[in-house]
């Protein structure tokens, strides 16, 4: 029997597909291991939406190289998608975003002729690479991917050009995959893509039409959005969230910037008067929600009377967490050829004054809950404690060991960041 340790690196979709790929792996008669461990074969399933990130996939793809020089090493997703020309010495099979359905039998090629593998495309006629999973292994909470490809062509984004157009998984085979997961004791299941919100327009149909579907699969007791656009959250998709509370109290939607000059420079589709006006719809259906978002700072362009303005935007708008990322050039995207770049120095300290507002505004949602009761999807035990989340989010340790994928009502006593503490 062969062994495999896979590597993910980026986002949920990746760790979705990852998933996949194990799946398929194991029921080819192979081994799952840890990355770490000594394996035959190591797959690290790379990303590119940072300059940090193309460094890290380069150097964990040396790394699986060291580990074992008789082994096979794979490289797939987003860096590699980026980079069709990377190569070095070790590194057996290089696939893109696509033929990630293929790699039992690229393996098998490999272990033949010992060749290495390059399985690189230039066209632009993606179609969805349909993926399944029956089971996420060692997780309570199981992904579905139901969406590929982002067309936003955000200024700042290299992810369009490797992940291509929009295109969605057929709505039968997400509700086939859903039922399945939750018959198989899965009670948590978030939705993901590159641009979830956008499911269904190469389909014919909408996002809030697939979610009105998927509450209503018997045993699902929570249904989680990765990540949504505020474009994407419209009256029809708002109404889905008023009637079900099956879909959880917790939305992430991305602002980047907290100044409509940035959001201009960005690309986005959006100005601040939009965005405040979906949050208070949400506000007034959901009055409790949690809204998390995303961040750039030190855009080009990005004064600091703009940065200012962020940071009273974020405050305003009174989000829980924000997810801080300093803006990163990427080669092939508009935001390079933008004047006034900002300094790297001055970037890690707008990125630390925001990390400081969002630690404020998570401290302040998590103290509404005190002496409040809520429900906690165990996930894990560590340490003496059991740890999961609630519905909005928080997350919660509890003393004493309380088995996973159970739900159990916990009254939160005290706040010991990041942590709500619950007996």
């Amino acid at each position: 029997m062969r062994s495999v340790g896979i590597l993910t690196l980026g986002c949920k979709v990746n760790t979705y597909e990852s998933e996949y790929v194990a799946n398929l792996l194991k029921e080819n008669g192979y081994e799952i291991k840890s990355f770490d461990d000594i394996c035959d074969v190591y797959i690290i399933n790379t990303c590119t939406v940072t300059n940090t990130s193309d460094i890290k996939s380069r150097k964990m793809i040396r790394n699986a190289i060291r580990k074992n020089k008789d082994a096979c090493v794979i490289a797939m997703g987003c860096f590699i998608e980026a980079n069709k020309d990377y190569n070095v010495e070790g590194l057996d099979i290089v696939i893109g975003n696509k033929d990630k359905s293929k790699i039992p039998s690229l393996i098998d090629e490999y272990f033949a002729k010992r060749e290495t593998i390059r399985r690189l495309y230039s066209d632009d006629k993606e179609e969805f690479e349909d993926m399944y999973i029956t089971d996420f292994i060692g997780r309570t909470r199981a992904f579905v991917k139901i969406q590929d490809g982002c067309e936003n062509f955000c200024s700042y984004c290299i992810i369009p050009y490797v992940r291509g157009k929009c295109r969605s998984k057929d709505k039968e085979k997400v509700l086939a995959e859903v039922t399945n997961l939750v018959n198989n004791g899965y009670q948590e299941i978030v939705l993901t893509g590159i641009h979830t919100g956008n499911y269904g327009v190469d389909l014919n149909i909408t996002f809030a039409e697939l979610l009105k579907e998927l509450i209503k699969i018997p045993g699902l007791k929570r249904l989680r959005i990765s990540s949504i656009e505020v474009t994407e959250l419209t009256d029809e998709v708002l109404e889905v969230l008023k009637s079900s509370n099956i879909i959880v109290d917790h939305l992430h939607i991305p602002l980047q910037a907290g100044s409509n000059e940035v959001l201009k420079l960005m690309n986005r589709k959006y100005d601040l008067n939009k965005y405040f006006e979906i949050i208070a719809k949400i506000r007034k259906i959901r009055p409790e929600i949690s809204i998390t978002t995303d961040v750039i700072v030190g855009f080009p362009g990005e004064t600091k009377e703009m940065f200012d303005q962020t940071i009273k935007t974020c405050r305003d708008l009174k989000l829980t967490k924000i997810h801080v990322f300093p803006y990163s050039e990427r080669q092939g995207t508009k935001a390079m050829e933008l004047p006034n770049h900002v300094a790297p120095e001055e970037k890690k300290l707008r990125a630390r004054k925001l990390l400081e507002v969002s630690k404020e505004l998570e401290l302040n949602y998590y103290k509404k809950y005190l002496d409040k009761e809520v429900e906690v999807l165990i996930e894990e035990n560590k340490d003496g404690y059991s740890l999961g989340h609630t519905s909005n989010y928080l997350h919660v340790k509890i003393k004493g060991d309380i088995k996973p994928n159970t739900f159990v009502n916990v009254k939160i006593k005290t706040i010991e960041y990041p942590y709500c503490i619950g007996e």
